[in-house]
């Protein structure tokens, strides 16, 4: 007997014992560690995935053990059968991902959390095949834009993108906080994908993906996820836009795109019709690996700088 994610949060504060769900994933975060010296904890990772069955979504939390062993195996489009979790008010700053599909009901005040223990959750992976369509499950919807798009788009708008990389600069560091001792780690990638003369500008984050951020390689096809743009409009409205990656971003390259939701999307079709029109050798004089790449670059005079 199931439950679904529309009769859990009507009902949860009366309950112990919850009946199994069935929900598929419809995004997936970064893995978080947030031990501290004076804690012992074995394990203090957390992870965040919204789950979605015909009702809405909700956020679904994966804590300390239940992530080395669990996270690399759920991915965006994977369905779960959930049994013995544990429903808590939710984190109120937690980041929100943009849902591909706009109509989906979400409930927000709850999340289903995930333990060894109190109580111990089973999880079970449904191999695709056998997901059956009286389910109901909501199919992953993505929101694709091309390059001659991103013009007109508002600061912080999110987005997916697919191109062909042109550029890869090298792997650089940035401070978490002013005098703290924890880096980000990043590169700045270019892709283009045929609609425009002008490149997508991607500043990537090493997300939970370290096999894939460190393979970006020229002449790869690029996927990216959930984009947030950056635009600077105090300074130069006409300025360069550019693309930063989110909590919830996924990135993808030639090689780990087989099975993935996003290749039924109508603009992934397209652009892969546009690169077949293309001349490798030509492709090839324009891309860049390495160097210095100072972006956004700074003011033409001292005076604005």
């Amino acid at each position: 007997k199931l439950t679904t994610l529309g009769q859990l949060e009507m009902t949860w504060r009366s309950r112990v014992h919850f009946h199994p769900l069935l929900v598929r994933v419809l995004h997936k975060s970064r893995l978080r560690y947030y031990g501290k010296p004076e804690k012992k904890l074995d394990t203090p990772y957390q992870a965040y995935f919204e789950v979605a069955d015909g009702s809405g979504m909700m956020s679904m939390v994966l804590w300390n053990s239940l992530c080395p062993e669990w996270y690399n195996s759920i991915k965006v489009g994977t369905v779960l059968l959930l049994e013995q979790y544990a429903i808590k008010n939710s984190y109120p700053f937690k980041t929100q991902p943009t849902p591909g599909d706009s109509q989906m009901k979400r409930f927000a005040t709850i999340e289903i959390s995930l333990n060894v223990r109190d109580p111990p959750t089973k999880i079970s992976i449904i191999p695709e095949e056998m997901v059956k369509p009286e389910w109901g499950l909501p199919e992953v919807k993505y929101r694709f834009l091309t390059r001659s798009e991103l013009d007109v788009l508002p600061n912080n708008h999110s987005c997916d993108v697919i191109g062909l990389v042109t550029f890869v600069g090298r792997a650089e560091r940035a401070r978490k906080r002013e005098h703290g001792e924890d880096f980000w780690l990043y590169r700045w990638v270019h892709a283009i994908d045929g609609t425009s003369d002008q490149p997508f500008i991607l500043e990537l984050f090493a997300t939970s993906q370290p096999d894939v951020f460190e393979r970006i390689h020229p002449m790869t096809y690029l996927v990216c996820t959930q984009m947030r743009v950056v635009r600077d409009l105090t300074e130069d409205p006409t300025s360069t836009i550019y693309l930063t990656t989110s909590n919830e971003s996924q990135v993808f390259i030639t090689g780990w795109h087989k099975g993935q939701p996003y290749t039924k999307d109508t603009k992934v079709k397209n652009f892969i019709r546009w690169t077949k029109t293309q001349n490798k050798d030509d492709l090839m004089k324009k891309i860049v690996i390495g160097g210095y790449y100072p972006f956004p670059r700074p003011p033409n005079n001292f005076i604005k700088y």
